[in-house]
């Protein structure tokens, strides 16, 4: 028994754990069921992982470039708040739960290949970091509401991740249709709620109202149409704003001895060549492995779509990704704000990186039905319930609340904060807990029975903002 909790855990912690590694399996396996050449096969595997890890180089030079930000808010606003961004709460969530977690990921993963191969909702979940993420929150929150330990808390919480992989990118795949022009597949990212919430948003703005994308610029100014320019020289005033409020402190604390105003030009700049690094990995990587997966579509899981990290929206509609990022950002500092005026118990600091990542692409979900206003409506909103969700879920995760920290997405602020307060009523027990628990069952078993059935989502829809 021990040897395969040990295997279990290697593939959890070591594999399914790494993005990379993860497609490059799905490019391999795909290739090999296709029978193709030697050489295409080594090419394609290696150009997958390469592609990732080029978003995920990309990726760590955009937080690099923007996480001062968050210390300068913190002392701008004068508190001392919880961070709302998954990287601070990883060190509590592994320290304490890192095997458990790991196993549930395993297991749900499983699962997902199950359901997809068995069920309508043909969705593989292939986002590694992401899958770690949400099992650590759910085996974080089943422990502290309902008291969960060794198998009994890998068996439910590989049940709730495996549904969690099916069925989120299903709810984004009809707005990924519509973003990508009918490119099957979906995204799988915890800002899924605020992709599906921001799509529908944008179907109220679907009349008269232009694409984000059909701005036109004076020729002064065409260099905003570059997506590079246009990030750099939209973050910089945000930069130069709060280093001006907080000069001595940027540059005594932040800057590293940096001139104030030369540091925000710099991480302005950095945030953008961030950008550029996430893209041409993007490219890189869609370019093998979408034609590999048809190989795991046509053998393993008939149908299948596989569901990617949020990047992957972004050069379909770089502009509707700028004005989601802002829009989200100005939601949270005023939802922050209200947080300090009302003396919240819990403060939850304006995230940057989750504000660009999920807010960006709220954005361009919004977009693809309701144009600008889409891209800015359903953002903004989303960012004032991400600070308050949030505030309210801190209660339900146990020992992490004293750390300053906690995982921070739209998807923890809504649906992860409804699973915390359904399980909270199961663990207290009673008449009403096993209402809940019967009701949380037969949802789960009309959804699988009444949901939709993808195959016949082959084509997008044409009444969008952006056509």
């Amino acid at each position: 028994m021990q040897i395969i909790l040990d295997v279990l855990n290697f593939i959890g912690e070591q594999i399914l754990s790494s993005y990379s590694i993860i497609l490059g399996l799905v490019a391999l396996v795909g290739l090999l069921l296709q029978k193709k050449p030697f050489t295409t096969i080594i090419s394609g595997v290696i150009k997958t992982i390469v592609g990732v890890l080029i978003i995920s180089a990309g990726a760590g030079v955009l937080v690099g470039g923007i996480d001062p930000l968050t210390n300068i808010i913190n002392h701008v606003l004068g508190v001392q708040g919880v961070l709302p961004t998954n990287e601070a709460a990883l060190p509590f969530a592994l320290e304490n739960f890192g095997q458990i977690g790991s196993l549930v990921m395993v297991g749900g993963f499983i699962l997902n290949l199950i359901l997809a191969r068995l069920t309508k909702y043909k969705f593989i979940y292939l986002t590694g970091h992401i899958m770690l993420y949400v099992s650590l929150f759910v085996v974080i929150v089943l422990n502290a509401t309902m008291g969960l330990e060794g198998w009994a808390l890998w068996a439910i919480g590989s049940v709730v991740m495996g549904l969690y992989f099916t069925l989120m990118p299903a709810l984004n795949y009809p707005g990924t249709k519509d973003v990508t022009g009918g490119e099957k597949f979906s995204v799988g990212h915890t800002g899924d709620f605020s992709y599906w919430f921001s799509y529908e948003v944008g179907k109220l703005f679907r009349k008269n109202t232009r694409s984000s994308e059909e701005f036109k610029l004076p020729k002064s100014l065409s260099f905003f149409r570059d997506t590079t320019s246009s990030l750099a020289l939209t973050l910089l005033p945000i930069f130069l704003i709060l280093v001006l409020v907080s000069w001595n402190y940027v540059a005594t604390e932040v800057s590293g001895g940096q001139n104030p105003i030369i540091f925000a030009i710099m991480s302005s700049l950095t945030f953008a060549a961030g950008m550029a690094i996430v893209l041409a990995g993007v490219r890189m990587m869609l370019g093998e492995i979408i034609p590999a997966f048809a190989g795991i579509s046509e053998k393993l899981v008939p149908g299948a779509v596989p569901a990617f990290d949020c990047p992957v929206v972004f050069p379909y509609a770089p502009t509707a990704l700028l004005f989601g990022f802002i829009s989200m950002f100005v939601g949270m500092v005023i939802a922050t704000i209200l947080q300090v005026v009302f003396r919240s118990p819990f403060v939850i600091l304006p995230g940057i990186v989750p504000a660009f990542f999920a807010g960006g692409t709220s954005g361009i979900f919004g977009n693809a039905k309701g144009g600008w206003k889409g891209a800015i409506v359903g953002p903004f909103i989303m960012g004032v319930v991400m600070q308050v969700g949030t505030a309210l879920l801190i209660p339900f995760t146990g020992a992490l609340f004293d750390k300053g920290a906690t995982f921070g997405d739209p998807f923890y602020a809504t649906v992860g904060l409804a699973f915390a307060k359904v399980t909270d009523l199961i663990g207290k027990g009673g008449l009403l807990g096993w209402i809940v628990l019967a009701a949380v069952i037969l949802l789960t078993v009309l959804v699988f029975v009444m949901g939709k059935n993808y195959h016949h989502l082959d084509e997008p829809e044409v009444e969008t903002a952006n056509r």
